[in-house]
């Protein structure tokens, strides 16, 4: 049976840098440790456990079965003292440990990121890490500490805070807008070229609302669909056509003249945005201090 006195956190976390980032010496590198020490750490591991964790090649590291149950363990004993550590000193002065955050790729792109740089820049000692992607993320299993979520929650097994909200708008590129008339009534605009996203349910048909309270439903007709807003944002700011976007993605490019926002009353009834977190009584500061950064954005962005 393995001794835990011969074992040391700094072995944990040395393994667990090994195993995400594929490499001995990228591992040393993120832990600003040697190589030697590096190895050693997994050397040891091994001879405690008396299992295999890694097998090793030339070309690369791969993870045994052991190793890899192994590895989900240790990632959780990080986090859990990582926690301990964070609620024993509740001060948002001086945040470290990783914080691990997924959203989808846009909004990662376009809202997350920035505000990871400046959460960065004001706490050095933090380690930050985007997990990009539309599909379902399990928290727990993945280490994951908070997931931004947009549009209705349909997991509730997770607790869930609110950041703010958008809505999708009608938008084209200066050119289409010059080269096409522009129908008067938004409900004739299904007739314009279209360019759509392919992963929603429905692409081409949507509900509007009007700041006057009205509603229409609009089908369009042609169109060009891509799985991603940002070939389909490239796509508008082409001339190919109209578009309904995320009020987030397209609001720097309206105000830099790139995109043109159409019928400019009207859009998507409001939808929200959520911070997922793992169940549990407790929120680390570092987690609340990403929640009120991200509120602020979204307050300031609404503006």
């Amino acid at each position: 049976m393995s001794d835990l006195r011969n074992l040391t956190f700094e072995h944990l976390l040395n393994y667990i840098a090994v195993v995400e980032t594929g490499s001995f010496t990228r591992a040393a590198e993120r832990r600003s440790v040697g190589k030697t020490t590096v190895s050693d750490s997994i050397q040891r591991l091994e001879l405690e456990l008396g299992a295999t964790l890694l097998v090793r090649t030339t070309r690369r590291i791969s993870v045994t079965e052991a190793g890899a149950s192994f590895f989900e363990t240790c990632r959780e004993i990080v986090r859990l003292a990582e926690e301990a550590m964070s609620l024993a000193s509740p001060s948002q002065d001086d945040l470290r440990g990783t914080l691990r955050v997924a959203s989808s790729v846009e909004y990662s792109a376009i809202v997350l990121a920035p505000v990871l740089a400046r959460m960065r820049s004001a706490h050095p000692r933090l380690r930050l890490e985007i997990v990009s992607g539309d599909r379902a993320i399990d928290l727990i299993a993945e280490g994951v500490d908070v997931a931004i979520r947009l549009g209705e929650l349909t997991d509730s097994s997770h607790r869930a805070v609110r950041i703010g909200e958008y809505s999708k708008w009608l938008v084209a590129g200066p050119d289409f807008v010059v080269r096409n008339a522009l129908p008067e009534d938004v409900g004739d605009a299904a007739k314009l070229a279209f360019v759509g996203l392919s992963v929603l349910a429905q692409p081409s048909r949507f509900d509007l609302c009007s700041a006057a309270g009205d509603s229409r439903e609009i089908e369009f007709v042609t169109g060009l669909f891509a799985d991603t807003v940002y070939a389909c944002r490239a796509a508008i700011a082409e001339g190919a056509g109209i578009g309904l976007l995320p009020d987030f993605s397209v609001r720097a490019d309206i105000a830099a003249g790139r995109l043109v926002r159409v019928y400019p009353d009207w859009s998507t009834a409001p939808m929200t945005i959520h911070a997922l977190l793992p169940p549990g009584r407790h929120t680390a500061p570092k987690v609340r201090a990403l929640i009120d950064m991200l509120k602020d954005h979204s307050r300031v962005a609404s503006r």
